[in-house]
């Protein structure tokens, strides 16, 4: 495909068409909007296709490639990290964000995905998007670095996505459980979650407000012990409790307590009714149980 063959111009491109993404775009499809999505990879721009998703074949870290981007009235950032590449995490987040600034107009309304990682907090504190952000994990402080580089751009909403879950992200968990593997860490640990469609809810009502440079915490309504998440799986799974081993390091490095994501915010001006509020209702949509 030439470069000539690119639209102009669409009404939504999403730079990063994951999990999260990919649900994005038909969540403005559905709207009637022109939807143009990233990928390095020919083979998924045939999969775009199919969708009816315009492909830009480009790499963030490649500034060159970005001048294939068509003009859109929203920007969708929302690049996931790839363990297999040779990339680092701070290239593909840091540099890779700064690369997409300088190749889309100002007056684009970019909405970037953060994550809840940029928060230190280790004693189970509830934080919201006033607390500080001392993050001393490495990933936590590229995510913050990474939301710097918008602080002067004034048409811009970041979005801190707690931890996203939903159908096709449970087989790891569940196998874990059914093989009664013990999970790592601490037990009376904080979770903080996110439905994706909810997190899919939240970009849509992002692009359709006036937002000008504002932060949303977005995780559900009530955070869970990592105890009480994981003996709720075992029970829709049908399957025995879960085993912690707490003296084994958590793979995610966590300490302490961790911290309780409030979502005020969210649902004062953003989302005022999730559609899985709690995991109550998420885990059976996730495992796919809902009747």
């Amino acid at each position: 495909m030439q470069d000539s063959e690119f639209k102009a111009e669409v009404d939504r491109l999403i730079v990063g068409c994951g999990y999260l993404g990919s649900r994005v775009a038909a969540a403005w499809q559905q709207q009637g909007l022109s939807v143009a999505a990233t990928t390095r990879s020919p083979a998924k721009a045939s999969e775009f296709v199919a969708k009816g998703v315009l492909p830009i074949v480009c790499d963030v870290l490649d500034p060159e490639t970005l001048s294939r981007l068509p003009t859109a009235n929203v920007v969708l950032h929302a690049v996931g990290f790839d363990r297999t590449s040779e990339q680092s995490m701070r290239e593909v987040y840091v540099e890779g964000l700064r690369n997409l600034l300088a190749a889309i107009p100002d007056q684009s309304r970019l909405i970037h995905i953060s994550s809840s990682s940029v928060y230190g907090q280790t004693e189970g504190e509830t934080v919201d998007e006033t607390s500080p952000c001392e993050p001393t994990r490495e990933n936590g402080q590229i995510c913050l670095e990474a939301e710097q580089l918008l602080a002067d751009r004034a048409n811009s909403v970041i979005l801190r996505l707690a931890g996203i879950y939903g159908p096709e992200r449970m087989l790891a968990r569940a196998e874990q459980l059914e093989q009664k593997t013990p999970f790592a860490g601490n037990p009376d640990a904080w979770l903080n979650l996110i439905d994706v469609d909810d997190a899919v809810q939240a970009v849509v009502g992002a692009a359709a407000q006036d937002l000008p440079n504002t932060l949303y915490l977005v995780s559900d309504n009530e955070p869970i012990t990592r105890r009480a998440y994981y003996t709720r799986l075992a029970e829709l799974l049908n399957v025995p409790g879960p085993v912690f081993d707490a003296s084994a390091d958590d793979p995610k490095g966590d300490r302490g307590l961790n911290k309780r994501c409030s979502n005020q915010r969210l649902r004062a001006e953003l989302l005022p009714e999730l559609q899985y509020p709690t995991i109550e209702q998420g885990l059976p949509h996730a495992l796919q149980l809902e009747s």
